[in-house]
């Protein structure tokens, strides 16, 4: 490499480089070359087009290098300077440069002092940007797949949970191999082992009479017809007769099978004391309690509820429709068993309750669909609001809206205005809490709010509450 004493570029072989070619060769060896005083007062600024986002820094001579530092960049420049007048011989650093914040990138260089001019240093550096990119990359694919390990943590807590809390037995069978990858303890009960035990065996092997071979095969041809398909087995080590239920799919390319097992019994066992202690709450509880079939007609009825209606016994309100009894009749009855079917329940509907006499007194209405089946049932709770609705309109406390709704209004608009303001919020809740509670129903909606049709459709237009089903 050499054949005298140090670095061949430090002896006399160094060649003579001529001015005219000077610049040229920076631009080449360095994607940015600057000449500085020791100032930091830019002298001259070569810039390679290629490898940088602008085609020249012409403006930047004449000025501090450090008024195109960021911030944090300015002490290290700082400390640049300091050791080139101390006689430092080479020093590397990297500077992060901003431009009137419509470019930024980092830049490494490598910092010379010339020895003939002694108030001059040259700064050769090279683009960082590509570097700072590849990183960038890393660290978000990084937080990507740190991200996806998280995710499969979750879906694998929530799998675990599901398969431990459910009560149906589930069997996870891989058809290829026809093994089981995975079961519930119900399942384990079942089958006459434990979980620990099951798995990683033969599902086939666990039943009786069946072929290894082609009864897994079978019941995935099975799961994946139309129709749905159960199949009768016996379990090797208990022999009491069960149904399977198989459902098929594909999870990372392999078919597997998610058996349900039926043993036949499906009642949920329920405590003989907690039966009767809802009998009693229903007959002695001061609630009155209903329970009515989907079209509203009345199965069983408390003694509250009696006494609401003033009947004698529960043999003069069976078979009746409820809504013989409510304020608003069908109107009333429909938006109870509609929003029971829609959201399973609706707490808090205010009506009144009439009575076969002409009594009538206001109510809170909570109803709960009880069996979603083809006949279901669902329970009306009526509480009696009359008393409520007396402390409410107490003459001692006239509220008609929460005071602070009202007082931060005042000082804003005239009186006049602040009372039309209010009134209107008012007037456009009512209306979108009955056209929500009668499922759009215009007509409902109308007399629920005692208005004629025609009214309501004025408010409507004039709120520019939209028609959501379409139609008039």
């Amino acid at each position: 490499m050499s054949s005298g004493e140090g670095h061949p570029w430090l002896a006399d072989s160094l060649p003579i480089i001529e001015p005219a070619f000077l610049a040229e060769i920076l631009h080449e060896v360095a994607d940015i070359a600057l000449v500085i005083n020791r100032k930091g007062v830019v002298m001259s600024a070569v810039v390679n087009e290629g490898n940088l986002p602008v085609t020249s820094l012409d403006h930047w001579v004449g000025n501090n290098l450090a008024d195109y530092l960021t911030e944090e960049c300015e002490p290290k420049f700082q400390r640049v300077l300091s050791g080139r007048r101390s006689g430092s011989q080479v020093i590397r650093v990297e500077l992060n440069h901003c431009d009137g914040q419509e470019w930024q990138y980092p830049v490494k260089y490598s910092v010379h002092q010339s020895d003939r001019v002694e108030d001059t240093i040259l700064m050769l550096g090279r683009d960082l940007g590509h570097v700072v990119e590849t990183q960038q990359k890393l660290v978000r694919a990084q937080l990507a797949l740190e991200q996806g390990y998280e995710e499969q943590r979750e879906y694998d807590a929530r799998y675990r949970m599901l398969m431990s809390v459910a009560r149906e037995a589930f069997v996870l069978v891989e058809v290829a191999s026809g093994q089981i990858q995975d079961l519930n303890e119900a399942a384990a009960t079942i089958l006459g082992d434990t979980r620990h035990a099951l798995k990683g065996k033969p599902f086939a092997a666990e039943l009786k009479n069946r072929n290894r071979d082609e009864f897994v095969e079978s019941i995935f041809a099975l799961a994946s017809a139309e129709d749905s398909a159960r199949i009768v087995a016996q379990p090797r080590k208990s022999g009491k007769e069960i149904g399977i239920v198989p459902v098929g799919f594909r999870a990372g390319g392999h078919r597997m099978l998610i058996c349900r097992l039926d043993t036949g019994d499906t009642e949920v066992p329920v405590s003989d004391q907690l039966v009767e202690n809802l009998g009693i709450l229903f007959r002695r509880g001061p609630e009155a309690i209903i329970f009515v079939d989907s079209k509203g007609v009345i199965r069983h009825a408390n003694e509250a509820f009696l006494r609401m209606v003033d009947l004698a016994g529960s043999a003069d309100i069976k078979g009746r429709s409820v809504a013989d009894n409510l304020l608003r009749g069908q109107v009333d009855l429909n938006v109870l068993l509609d929003n029971s079917a829609r959201k399973g329940g609706l707490k808090g509907y205010a009506t009144k309750l009439c009575s076969d006499v002409g009594v009538s007194r206001p109510v809170e209405v909570s109803a709960t669909l009880l069996a979603d089946s083809a006949n279901p049932t669902i329970g009306l709770i009526f509480r009696d609001t009359s008393t409520t609705d007396m402390a409410r309109a107490s003459p001692e406390r006239p509220e008609t809206m929460p005071a602070d709704s009202v007082v931060n209004l005042v000082g804003s608009a005239p009186l006049k205005e602040i009372v039309s303001q209010t009134t209107d919020v008012i007037e456009r809740m009512c209306i979108e809490t009955a056209i929500e509670l009668t499922a759009n129903n215009r007509a409902a909606a109308a007399e629920m709010l005692g208005l004629s049709r025609q009214s309501l459709y004025v408010k409507l237009n004039k709120y520019g509450i939209e028609d959501k089903s379409g139609d008039a």
